[in-house]
């Protein structure tokens, strides 16, 4: 298969990293790109590329065509944010210490982890359970299939919705956050063999900032319930 991808060399990790924290590739900004693609199943790239412009718009309320121009002005945003994010990192980069990048490592494994290990505790415990006494929550085992992208199992009966708690600081905008087609797949795989859902919880510190959420785990838990009644006449 011909590789189109172009390779940007060492500069791929300074644009990747500005790309994905002013998230100038996003639906909001690009469309739906893999679910185009699949609609598209093109055989050749000028295929795509036709199909794209043609089709294309941004996701959210209210969505504008695509075009080149549209990916032009994407491209001199990154641009102008790459001459804030470099001299951020040059700083950076001679400021670094050895002793930095011990601490570091120990703090990505120790710190860090114990900080949302009970993070995600005290979601379920200090809310979840106490607002939905009649479901079960378990921890997703490490060794299953969706462990990385499901958090906690919420059994109804023996059906079980699935929980992702994401941290997020409390200026963060989540509202165009969308799960990587990775993701939607592994999700999609969990409510085949569970049968329910899977909710995204973003929690600040031990509380969770998209409160609607809550009223989406209720509906699935009543959508729980009637399956297994009908199951049951």
């Amino acid at each position: 298969m011909k590789i189109h991808s172009k390779n940007f060399g060492k500069k791929e990790k300074v644009l990747n990293y500005a790309n994905q924290t002013y998230q100038l590739s996003r639906p909001n900004k690009v469309g739906a790109v893999m679910a185009l693609i699949r609609e598209c199943q093109p055989e050749t790239i000028e295929e795509w590329e036709k199909w794209y412009f043609e089709t294309a718009h941004t996701k959210g309320k209210n969505p504008a065509k695509i075009t080149r121009d549209t990916l032009v002005e994407l491209g001199e945003r990154l641009y102008v944010i790459t001459e804030i994010v470099i001299p951020e990192w040059e700083e950076a980069f001679n400021q670094l210490t050895l002793q930095d990048c011990i601490d570091y490592i120990y703090n990505l494994t120790i710190n860090r982890t114990f900080d949302g290990f009970y993070r995600e505790k005290s979601v379920v415990t200090g809310t979840l359970e106490k607002k939905f006494l009649d479901v079960e929550f378990v921890q997703s085992e490490p060794q299953l299939d969706h462990a990385g992208d499901v958090d906690y199992l919420g059994y109804v009966g023996d059906k079980a919705f699935g929980i992702q708690i994401k941290p997020v600081t409390a200026k963060a905008n989540f509202g165009n956050y969308s799960p990587s087609e990775r993701m939607k797949a592994s999700f999609r795989e969990f409510e085949r063999k569970y049968g329910g859902k899977v909710s995204v919880i973003f929690s600040v510190d031990d509380e969770i900032k998209n409160i609607e959420v809550l009223e989406e785990i209720e509906k699935e838990i009543v959508r729980l319930k009637k399956l297994q009644e009908g199951a049951m006449d």
